[in-house]
C-alpha cells in the first residue's frame, strides 16, 4: 500500500493545477451552449486540455465526425510517443488490461512524474497517481460550469479566457529559448489570420483550421531547421 500511497501523494500538485485548468474549462463550456453535465462528461471520458479545448468549437457548431478525429490526432498524437516510452519501465504488475486503463490518463504532467519515479513503476503506484488528478480534472470542470452559470456574465468572461492563458503560458518560454519554436508559432499565427480574415478561408471550419496550421507549420520547419539527431 505504500507504492499507492506515494502515487496519491505525488498526484496532489497535479490535482491542484488541473482543477484551475478545468475551472476556465467547465466556464468556456457553458459560455460555448453547454449545459454543466455536459462539460462534466466530456472532462470525465477525455482528459486532455488541448484537445477538449478544439473540440468544443466542432461540436457546437456542427462539425463532422471526421473533423472532430483528424483534430485530435494531431492535437493528441505526442500521447502515444509517451505511452510508449513510459511503457518501457513499467513492471510485470502491469498486465495489457491496467496498461490499458493507464493509458487513458497519461498525460502530460503523469507521465513526467511517473518517468521521475524511480526505476521501474508498478500498477499501484500508477494507480494512486492518477486517481487525484482526474478527479480534479472532473470536479474542476463541474464547478467551473455551475459557476458560469451563476457568475455575472462579465467575471464569466473574463475566467473564460483562463484557459487561453494557460497555452500562451506553455509556449512563451520555449519560444523565448528557441528560435525554431518561436517562427512555428508564429507560422502557425500568421495561417490562423489568413484563415480568420481571408474570404474563402474563412469558410473553413475551425477543426480543420486547427489542422492544417498545426501540420503545416511543423512541417515547414521539420525541413528548414530539422533537429540534429545525435
Amino acid at each position: 500500500m505504500n507504492e499507492t500511497k506515494n502515487g496519491l501523494r505525488d498526484g496532489i500538485p497535479i490535482c491542484l493545477g488541473y482543477f484551475s485548468v478545468a475551472f476556465a474549462f467547465g466556464i468556456f463550456c457553458v459560455n460555448s451552449g453547454l449545459s454543466p453535465l455536459q462539460a462534466t462528461l466530456i472532462s470525465m471520458t477525455n482528459v486532455t486540455s488541448a484537445g477538449q479545448l478544439a473540440a468544443i468549437p466542432i461540436m457546437t457548431n456542427g462539425g463532422t465526425f471526421i473533423e472532430l478525429a483528424l483534430a485530435q490526432l494531431v492535437i493528441n498524437l505526442r500521447y502515444a510517443l509517451m505511452s510508449i516510452s513510459i511503457s518501457q519501465r513499467l513492471d510485470n504488475t502491469m498486465t495489457t488490461p491496467h496498461r490499458l486503463l493507464v493509458s487513458f490518463m497519461n498525460t502530460d504532467e503523469i507521465f513526467a512524474v511517473a518517468s521521475g519515479h524511480g526505476s521501474s513503476v508498478g500498477t499501484r503506484y500508477m494507480y494512486g497517481l492518477i486517481l487525484t488528478p482526474f478527479i480534479g480534472w472532473s470536479l474542476g470542470t463541474l464547478v467551473g460550469a455551475v459557476a458560469g452559470n451563476i457568475l455575472p456574465a462579465a467575471m464569466s468572461d473574463a475566467l473564460g479566457i483562463a484557459i487561453y492563458g494557460m497555452f500562451i503560458a506553455i509556449i512563451i518560454p520555449v519560444a523565448k529559448k528557441n528560435m525554431v519554436v518561436l517562427k512555428v508559432i508564429l507560422t502557425a499565427v500568421i495561417l490562423s489570420c489568413l484563415f480568420a480574415f481571408v474570404p474563402g478561408l474563412n469558410k473553413v471550419s475551425s477543426g480543420f483550421v486547427i489542422i492544417i496550421c498545426a501540420v503545416v507549420s511543423a512541417a515547414l520547419f521539420a525541413v528548414i531547421a530539422p533537429v540534429e539527431e545525435k
